[in-house]
């Protein structure tokens, strides 16, 4: 984020003073409620050492608005001293917790717990953005199961867990083994070009084997009993079903979203086929425009009126239609499970060689995807590095505009990585090749027809724009259903430029106003750079479409 906020011209102050105050920084297994080799249940009543007295609360930083909405949000109303008894009891020879550490995430307060024996234990409680939690317990665990059960992958051992509240600790929760080692992200700077190229390589071949596996349907993996309508529920492998995707993808849970937007989206899954899949972004997309009018000062002014939403999600419907007909796109959609947060802060390496991954944590949300959902995501410890030649700001800082050779070496490195994570990707797992030999423009729309609101009306018109001008030019058989009209091009782009952003004081209007800042609004931003700078639409589209 940091390096992104740079990109768009903010100065570093403001940068690091919006990251301090939001708090930016930053799952065989026993059955639930049973607890996992221990004849004794021991006891947590001896007071362990806090670093942060309340369990319950958010105490990762504050909002820049809404900050008591966003804490209240965060709130996990549970019994601790109950969690830490059944962490004891999942811990032989342990009597009693001795120290803990609180540990803001994303979706979960995470608890590492540990006993008079020395053992140490992790305890996640799923907070309410983080999706129905019932469902998001199960299938995280049941993910975990799946995964340990078919292939050799470093995830932390299940000790015990619960998805029913009713349970003593009146909350959801997951204990697991605590991984051994250090976050790659701590020690990644201290790694040379050959350690990071072995670890790339590592990391992209644990990939292929989550590809490798095969699944009926798009959705989220559960257990057979799972408290879902049976109707929910396509088993696929003994004592595990897919059931509807519980990634916050399909759930209205972000702070303020539940009392704008109401429920959940109607069609969650699971979906048996590339189109059925198609209409649940539709009708996530749909759930996600306001019952109500909105005041003009709670939108930002690109921001659409809820009727053109309406319109432009009708377009998609009709576009999408005729992609998911095309051969190939139905080839690049092949059910693919892959981990969803798959980044630095998530994968643990080991302390003496960084090139052995000895840990892979945060395994919630992650869910079967059409596989070129997945093709074109890199992950961080593959990514290449932004060129100071196409960053004015990052151009300032350097002596004349040359490249320190540390620079050149770092470069160089990230080079590597991202070729080896390319080879792997492309050549060893057959389920991504096609998506990342076609033309990205193919995929994209299927990336924010579920969040047009969020992200702005700019932002999905522009990928109808290029798919209507590039049709012929990508393969598509017959003519787009969508063909902009010269008002309505005109007009896209003096929206489009309303997307200024080359001073600090826009970005901050933005956070002030209480806007997530989301990929679809950054390329919203990128659009509006590049009509600055010169860019023109293609020129079928200059001439004018249907009039």
């Amino acid at each position: 984020m940091l390096r992104v906020w740079r990109r768009l011209g903010v100065s570093s102050s403001v940068t690091i003073h919006c990251r301090t105050l939001c708090g930016i920084g930053s799952k065989s297994v026993p059955a639930p409620h049973t607890l996992a080799g221990s004849s004794s249940p021991g006891t947590a009543s001896q007071e362990p050492t806090r670093q942060n007295d309340d369990p319950h609360s958010y105490t990762g930083g504050r909002w820049l608005n809404r900050d008591e909405l966003q804490r209240i949000s965060r709130y996990v109303k549970f019994d601790f001293p109950a969690l830490c008894e059944r962490a004891v009891r999942a811990c032989p020879g342990a009597t009693s917790v001795v120290e803990h550490e609180k540990r803001e995430g994303g979706f979960n307060r995470v608890f590492i717990l540990t006993m008079d024996n020395r053992r140490c234990v992790v305890a996640r409680v799923p907070t309410g953005i983080a999706g129905p939690p019932r469902l998001t317990t199960n299938s995280e665990v049941a993910t975990m199961s799946y995964l340990q059960s078919k292939i050799s992958l470093p995830i932390p051992r299940i000790l015990d867990w619960s998805d029913d509240p009713s349970n003593p600790t009146g909350t959801e929760y997951i204990i697991q083994e605590h991984v051994t080692g250090v976050q790659l992200h701590q020690v990644w700077p201290k790694m040379n070009s050959e350690q990071h190229m072995l670890c790339t390589k590592a990391l992209s071949l644990t990939m292929k084997k989550m590809a490798s596996l095969d699944f009926p349907a798009y959705g989220s993996i559960y257990f057979a009993d799972a408290p879902i309508d049976s109707g929910l529920k396509i088993p696929f492998e003994r004592g595990f079903c897919v059931g509807p995707h519980c990634s916050p993808v399909f759930w209205n849970r972000n702070p303020g979203e539940e009392e704008l937007y109401h429920g959940p989206s109607p069609n969650c899954g699971p979906w048996r086929d590339l189109a059925g899949y198609c209409r649940g972004l539709i009708d996530t997309g749909f759930s996600r425009l306001p019952k109500d009018a909105i005041n003009n000062h709670q939108t930002l002014p690109y921001q659409g009126s809820i009727q053109e939403h309406i319109r432009l999600l009708e377009t998609s419907r009709q576009v999408m239609q005729k992609l998911v007909e095309d051969k190939r796109i139905q080839d690049a959609a092949v059910p693919t499970l892959l981990h969803a947060d798959f980044h630095k802060r998530n994968i643990y390496v080991s302390i003496e060689d960084p090139t052995v991954i000895t840990g892979l944590i945060d395994w919630q949300s992650s869910s079967i995807e059409p596989g070129f959902l997945y093709a074109n995501e890199t992950p961080d410890f593959a990514t290449l590095p932004v060129l100071p030649s196409e960053d004015e700001a990052l151009d300032r800082e350097l002596d004349e505009g040359e490249i320190s050779k540390q620079k050149e070496r770092e470069l160089k490195a990230a080079s590597i990585c991202n070729q080896t994570y390319d080879v792997v990707m492309t050549a060893l797992i057959p389920k991504l090749r096609p998506a990342r030999l076609l033309d990205p423009t193919l995929f994209r729309l299927f990336h924010y027809t579920h969040t047009t609101w969020r992200d702005s009306a700019p932002a999905v018109r522009q990928e109808l724009i290029e798919l209507s001008a590039r049709w012929a030019e990508l393969g598509l058989e017959d003519s787009c259903p969508f063909s902009p009209t010269e008002a309505e091009l005109k007009e896209h782009t003096k929206l489009s430029k309303h997307l200024s952003y080359g001073s600090s004081a826009h970005l901050i209007r933005i956070l002030m106003g209480g806007f997530r800042i989301t990929n679809g609004t950054l390329r919203g931003l990128c659009i509006a750079r590049r009509m600055r700078n010169g860019y023109k639409l293609p020129e079928k589209l200059r001439r004018g479409g249907k009039r």
